[in-house]
């Protein structure tokens, strides 16, 4: 028997869901007279379900009778088709649901809560209703695929549903499948990638072809498929980690491995100075970098990009970004406990005008919405606090929004590394595999582009939390038992990447009709490469099987041996008695043809930026906190749990509201424990218009100094590098990349600060046809550095908002005339300018310095200097505190030339911080800083913000005045 059930608002109350939908479409031009009545549905189907059954279901799982009124019927029936008694007239009824195949994580729990009920467990599916009115069919249809159903994962229906919407295919009948490469030409090759979601480069399809022809065979579908996803760039970082030959204005410069010379070269460099005092642990080698962080435990830090599956599909896009580096960290040695999560992300402006988005474009409304329910979803139900972030927004991201999301972990000291061992199992537990994922791998390494929901929908991957928080549960028990050698995840690729991966050094066999489905009908090569979510692949000594399933079966998780770990050097693939793929490790791994790419930098010429000269700065001021970049994120924020576990200590969100910007999140790991974690991040996109190396530079500054305001050990900061770049086969867009990464080498070794772990994501550009002409937007150059610190006392943390009035203000750090990028030039309209720089070995004494005053109590607030520069970090710290600011412009130190008021107030040069200091400490503060600081001015409680220069006023706001503008663009 098939069932419907449907829950309504009930009458008394109002239907959210609808009011959200109306006010979407009317913004979105369909008209005043639209008007809107929905409801949440469930598909039950089971043999045996009667009437009283389903209505028990009803009361105690489904609807909340406070709220909610629900009606249920067998499918079909006309009284769940009836239009709504809330609307008036007839209506037209759209109802959206996922497509078949694709994770339903809340008809999976509806289905498991049944059971808990002691009914036979019945299959579930859900949907979503809306009755429309005021608008035809062909309208109603328009909403739907605009507004309420995404054609990568979801299928929506006008009127009534029939049984072909529910159809989730038949059963899979064997067929070895062999795709003929020998005899290509180098045309048909490429189009052969292509077409077949591979995008492999020309070098790599020819050394394959040559490979197959010397074993006098042609390849199967699943050795294709393997190589695709071994050698991708998202998998292998073959550009970064590829050689190249550079070209800028000091010279010509080969690298054979671009990222192990620059990046992973600084960090081995400092590694050896350090000698016995060396603190890393793992870098660059593992799913997530660890450091020492006390005598029992390390510290893993991973930071992920999920930005093609989030074009396609916002929820569902960074719902397993954020999943995916959870479980980076659960599989990171023997496996850490996730303690906290960060998330930076890059939009279009959300005020875009729907008429002028080019064809296949998610509305930048769209997208962030469903980004930031996304993550906050993922998170909040695995009981992981979100603690530390920020949101860009730029043009260029239209099309190809970037979603960054991290995960930091406990680990301890004697679990940090693995190896797994011939003869072991290899186990998968978790999620079944399905078809949701396929090609992510493949898909994520190429251009973005109007079709590409079309061809790579079945990219997406959705999500279901609550089986990862299973999964976490058992591995984090089995690993205190030593119930396995190795684990890792099934992230891009799937089984392929993670029986690949482990099984390098030794070799592997996989049964592949051994896997888990969630449904029939999936082939071999389905199975092998799909990226179904909460998967985890671990190497289990036969001896210890028993044990590691009876506890994996006590929590609900499922456990299945799918292969072993066999001494033969080689991949041998599976299913039932025939094999369907053999290939060597060694040319999955190291076969992959060397190509040499070109890069060149030419730095752009710098024009001068001539600030306007005015009286009053004030209306640029607003105009700035107001700016998408500047303004609050309160929206976001407000969105996540960050005090779960409990440990949180400085909040994203500071002040006496709660409602300040803080500079960095500060952790307890372990409450037996006062050492805090601290998590910071830097990023300004604008800035590499001008230099992509000073903008690596001041992207790394910015995350130290986050850090250091709070109170970090500046010794004791690790950071990660996270490249997302357009198209890379463009000599100039490389070398961009390139100057990038020599920087990060540079001032990592001048800041003693080491990089432990990245991730890079090329290809983040869109194109479309328009006017018959292809039209390409590229992302600027998005370098996120996410820093990681530690304090060695939790209560010695500094936030940024004022406290006491009658307190000094002193400006640690100089001033330049850098406005070239900046808010105050992006406000104005002023093109030039130079992009900050930072020195490196100033900046490093800087920050141990003013760590020393903060360290020793000497430091009320503390708040760095970024975005807007002075004049935006002192309303910001005022505001938040509700306590008033008098700074005088003449005390501000500057150097070089261009000092103008404009350049004093709105500079953004890097190692700046505004402190906070008492009248009794100013001697020592002083003393401490040793001439890097100078007082600039005076806490009032005048609830007003002045900055005079030569005794005139040239910023003056009430401070209700400043915090409305900073709060108002995103007051959502």
């Amino acid at each position: 028997m098939l069932w419907e059930v449907d829950i309504h608002p009930a009458p008394t109350e109002a239907d959210r869901a609808a009011e959200r939908l109306v006010a979407s479409a009317r913004q979105a031009g369909y008209g005043e007279q639209l008007n809107a009545a929905t409801a949440r549905a469930f598909l039950i189907q089971g043999e045996h379900l009667g009437e009283d059954q389903v209505q028990r279901i009803c009361d105690e799982l489904l609807c909340d009778r406070v709220v909610e009124r629900a009606e249920f019927a067998p499918v079909g029936d006309d009284r769940l088709l009836a239009t709504p008694a809330r609307l008036a007239g007839d209506a037209t009824l759209v109802q959206v649901l996922p497509k078949p195949g694709v994770m339903d994580p809340v008809a999976l729990s509806t289905e498991t809560a049944i059971a808990d009920l002691g009914i036979e467990r019945p299959l579930v599916r859900t949907l979503n209703k809306y009755w429309l009115t005021g608008v035809d069919a062909a309208a109603a249809q328009s909403v739907s695929d605009r507004l309420l159903a995404n054609d990568a994962i979801e299928q929506s229906v006008i009127g009534p549903l029939s049984v072909d919407h529910l159809d989730a295919g038949g059963a899979y009948e064997f067929h070895l499948q062999h795709v003929k490469i020998s005899g290509l030409d180098d045309d048909a090759l490429m189009r052969l990638s292509k077409e077949g979601q591979l995008y492999l480069q020309l070098a790599e399809m020819q050394t394959i072809q040559r490979y197959f022809d010397e074993l006098g065979r042609e390849p199967t579908d699943i050795e294709l498929e393997t190589l695709a996803q071994t050698w991708s760039e998202h998998c292998s970082h073959k550009t970064l980690a590829g050689r190249i030959a550079y070209r800028d204005e000091n010279g010509e410069r080969t690298f054979d491995n671009m990222l192990k010379e620059t990046i992973f070269a600084a960090t081995l460099e400092l590694r050896e100075r350090w000698g016995a005092d060396d603190w890393c642990v793992s870098i660059f080698k593992d799913n997530a970098g660890i450091v020492r962080f006390d005598e029992e435990d390390n510290i893993a830090f991973k930071v992920e990009t999920h930005n093609h599956p989030s074009a396609l599909e916002p929820y569902g896009g960074a719902n397993t970004g954020l999943g995916g580096v959870i479980r980076d960290t659960l599989g990171t040695g023997l496996g850490a406990k996730p303690v906290c999560s960060t998330d930076v992300f890059c939009f279009a402006p959300p005020d875009v005008d729907a008429a002028d988005l080019p064809p296949g474009v998610l509305h930048p409304r769209r997208v962030m919405q469903g980004v930031v329910e996304g993550v906050r979803d993922y998170g909040n139900r695995m009981g992981i606090p979100t603690v530390n972030g920020a949101v860009y927004f730029d043009e260029r991201y239209l099309g190809n929004p970037l979603v960054y999301c991290g995960n930091a972990g406990i680990i301890p000291r004697d679990m940090s590394f693995k190896e797994p061992q011939p003869g072991d199992l290899a186990v998968a537990i978790g999620g079944r595999t399905g078809r949701d994922g396929i090609h992510g791998a493949t898909f994520s390494s190429a251009e973005l582009t109007s079709e590409s929901e079309d061809l790579s929908g079945g990219a997406v991957q959705i999500g279901n939390a609550i089986e990862e928080k299973r999964v976490q549960d058992v591995l984090l028990a089995a690993r205190d038992r030593g119930l396995y050698t190795a684990v890792t995840d099934c992230g891009a690729g799937g089984f392929s990447s993670a029986v690949g991966e482990m099984g390098e050094e030794i070799g592997a066999e996989v049964w592949l009709d051994k896997a888990p489905l969630k449904y029939e009908g999936l082939s071999y090569t389905e199975i092998w490469i799909s990226e179904a979510q909460e998967r985890m692949v671990f190497s289990v000594p036969e001896a210890k099987l028993a044990e590691f399933q009876s506890l994996c079966e006590s929590e609900g998780v499922e456990a299945v041996v799918i292969g072993q770990f066999n001494p033969t050097g080689k991949l041998l693939l599976k299913y039932g008695e025939h094999t369907v793929g053999e290939l060597p490790m060694s040319l999955l791994h190291d076969g992959r043809p060397p190509v040499v790419r070109q890069a060149s930098y030419t730095p752009s010429p710098v024009t001068p930026l001539t600030p306007p000269d005015k009286a009053n700065y004030t209306a640029d001021l607003l105009a700035i906190l107001g700016s998408l970049n500047v303004a609050s994120k309160e929206w976001v924020i407000r969105q996540y749990d960050h005090e779960v576990q409990g440990g949180s200590v400085v909040k994203p969100l500071v002040g006496v509201r709660s409602d300040g910007p803080g500079d960095a999140a500060v952790v307890r790991p372990k409450l037996t424990s006062r050492r805090g974690m601290v998590i910071g991040c830097g990023m300004n996109p604008r800035y590499g218009d001008l230099d992509t190396g000073r903008m690596a530079a001041s992207a790394i500054d910015e995350a130290v100094r986050n850090c250091v305001a709070v109170g970090a050990d500046p010794k004791l900061i690790a950071v990660l590098d996270n490249f997302c770049w357009g198209d890379c086969e463009k000599p100039e867009t490389l070398g961009s990349l390139v100057r990038a990464a020599i920087t990060c080498h540079d001032l990592s070794l001048q800041l003693e600060t080491p990089f432990v772990s990245g991730k890079d994501s090329l290809n983040n550009e869109f194109s479309y046809e328009a006017d018959g002409q292809k039209q390409t937007i590229a992302i600027p150059p998005s370098l996120l550095i996410s820093a990681m610190g530690q304090i060695d006392d939790v209560e010695k943390s500094v936030t940024m908002d004022l406290k006491q009035a009658g307190s000094a203000l002193y400006l640690v750090g100089a001033t330049r005339d850098e406005l070239g990028g900046s808010h105050f030039a992006q406000v104005n309209d002023l093109e030039g300018g130079a992009a900050p720089t930072v020195d490196g070995p100033a900046a490093r004494d800087t920050f141990i310095a003013l760590h020393q005053a903060i360290n020793s109590g000497l430091v009320r607030a503390c708040h760095d200097l970024s975005e807007g520069g002075l004049a935006v970090a002192a309303a910001e710290m005022a505001f938040a505190g509700e306590l008033g600011a008098q700074i005088d412009l003449s005390a501000v130190p500057f150097v070089g030339d261009g000092d103008s008021a404009a350049a004093r107030l709105f500079s953004e040069s890097n190692t700046r911080f505004l402190c906070e200091v008492a009248p009794e400490n100013e001697a020592a503060f002083s003393e401490a800083l040793g001439g890097r600081a100078a007082k600039v001015g005076v806490v009032t409680d005048s609830q007003e913000l002045t900055i005079e220069s030569g005794g005139a006023a040239v910023i003056k706001s009430p401070l209700g005045e400043l915090k409305a503008a900073w709060q108002s663009p995103l007051a959502w």
